[in-house]
């Protein structure tokens, strides 16, 4: 009869509950429950999803999905690292400043009456190939045509592009522990042979979204960097490098013989 139950026999000298253990059984597989188990893109992408809390894209390689936690600026690598270093000088610049007027303010007896912040946060960077990827607050790609314009850039044709909604980032590797601040530029390239690496990676722990580049709101004072600061330096910087690039190279002065 179709669907009758019918014993199964046990093998020879072994009762019937020793038959049924003694098949194997093979659990499902499953993600890495932490940093050590798994291939290597498998803790890749635990990193990003359970330390950092940012979504994935399922696939070979592990991509970061933009506009949800973060957008994306995308620069040449030469015009990110120009930005950088003029932020730094001027942030110290500032940072100096605010320790000035705090002294002045103590010694009259009214110390952090003058509103002296705290110095701004850095935010991720990350580098790949010959071009630098800038984390900034998820919104800010549909922000920056119009952003362009204001600032009076939107006319000349910049390098300079962002990734919001719907788009993917490669997923740089996992940052090994090591000091803080801004590395040396690698030499002679910039990323791994082509392949995203962070330059200045997010810190576990932190929420990377209140150090992320957003435009100011009028009446609130935030630590995060002015978004149309760091648009503004960016596209000045990218239109040196465009202006660079079209120069004709300079000749070479001919020594006199004789």
């Amino acid at each position: 009869m179709v669907g009758a139950s019918h014993p199964v026999p046990s093998a020879p000298g072994l009762p019937p509950s020793s038959a049924a253990a003694a098949s194997p059984v093979v659990p499902s597989p499953r993600r890495p429950t932490e940093n050590g188990g798994g291939s290597a893109s498998e803790r890749v992408r635990w990193w990003y999803e359970s330390v950092l809390g940012w979504p994935t894209a399922p696939g070979e390689p592990v991509r970061l999905r933009t506009g949800v936690r973060f957008d994306v600026l995308d620069v040449p690598a030469d015009a990110g690292y120009a930005t950088l270093e003029r932020l730094g000088r001027a942030e110290q610049a500032e940072g100096a400043e605010r320790v000035k007027r705090a002294g002045r303010a103590e010694r009259a007896g009214s110390a952090g009456a003058d509103g002296a912040g705290s110095p701004v946060p850095g935010f991720p960077v990350a580098v790949r190939g010959g071009r630098m990827l800038l984390l900034v607050a998820a919104g800010a790609a549909e922000e920056l045509p119009g952003l362009l314009e204001w600032l009076e850039w939107g006319s000349l044709p910049l390098d300079l592009t962002a990734v919001g909604t719907g788009g993917l980032m490669d997923a740089p590797p996992v940052p090994e522990p090591g000091p803080a601040g801004l590395p040396p530029r690698p030499p002679e390239r910039d990323g791994l042979r082509g392949a995203a690496v962070w330059l200045r990676p997010p810190v576990p722990g932190c929420e990377v979204g209140s150090s992320l580049p957003a435009l100011s709101v009028p009446g609130c004072a935030g630590t995060a960097l002015d978004l149309a600061r760091l648009v503004h330096t960016l596209a000045t910087q990218c239109h040196r490098v465009r202006l660079a690039a079209s120069d004709p190279p300079r000749a070479r002065p001919v020594a006199r013989v004789g």
